[in-house]
């Protein structure tokens, strides 16, 4: 769970963030909000409890609840070109993941390849302490994930191989409330 002090209400900031997610309609107030912390807002009241909605140029992913309301939390996207938009759902769930790079960033960055065979999970794997595989629902695994990071510092950019990343307090946060099956958007970038 979020520490009580890391989730505030609403924000300027949250509006901007919820502007073009479907059936979303953030309250605005005038409160400044850190964004590189995660804080419960409103949206509509219409609004399906349990999905998760990743914005990637606002570098936010929404998990939405009961009553109108969901966690705002803060992320690392991919690099534009990496970037799948698209319906997911999470397909398997697993605590301090093995990571194995795919062909394709091994060609990308050959210094992966010392880990083609996987690397195990712990505080030096990139997939950090929990990951959420996505799935597409007639294909299988995506072998895009939503999962922590043991750099911090990459929270707010652009950096990844396709994925969405969250600190490891926050992908914990969210991987003990989100259930296999969850549907999932990835948003298309266009900033």
């Amino acid at each position: 769970m979020l520490p009580r002090r890391n989730l505030l209400m609403g924000g300027a900031a949250a509006a901007a963030a919820m502007t073009g997610l479907p059936a979303f309609a953030a309250k605005p107030e005038e409160e400044v909000i850190d964004p590189r912390k995660a804080r419960i807002i409103r949206v509509g009241r219409s609004t399906t409890p349990g999905v998760i909605h990743v914005k990637p140029d606002e570098f936010a992913l929404f998990w939405t609840m009961e009553n109108g309301r969901a966690i705002r939390y803060p992320i690392g996207v991919a690099l534009r070109h990496l970037w799948e938009p698209g319906s997911y759902v999470v397909g398997a769930k697993k605590e301090w993941p093995e990571w194995t790079p795919t062909p394709e960033m091994i060609e990308r960055n050959p210094k992966y390849a010392e880990w083609e065979e996987g690397m195990p999970g712990g505080p030096s794997n990139p997939l950090g302490a929990r990951a959420l595989y996505l799935f597409r629902p007639d294909a299988g695994d995506s072998m895009l994930r939503i999962h922590g990071t043991n750099l911090p510092h990459t929270i707010l950019t652009r950096v990844s191989n396709g994925c969405a990343r969250l600190t490891n307090g926050y992908i914990t946060d969210l991987y003990d409330r989100v259930p296999l099956g969850t549907r999932v958007h990835l948003y298309p970038m266009t900033t």
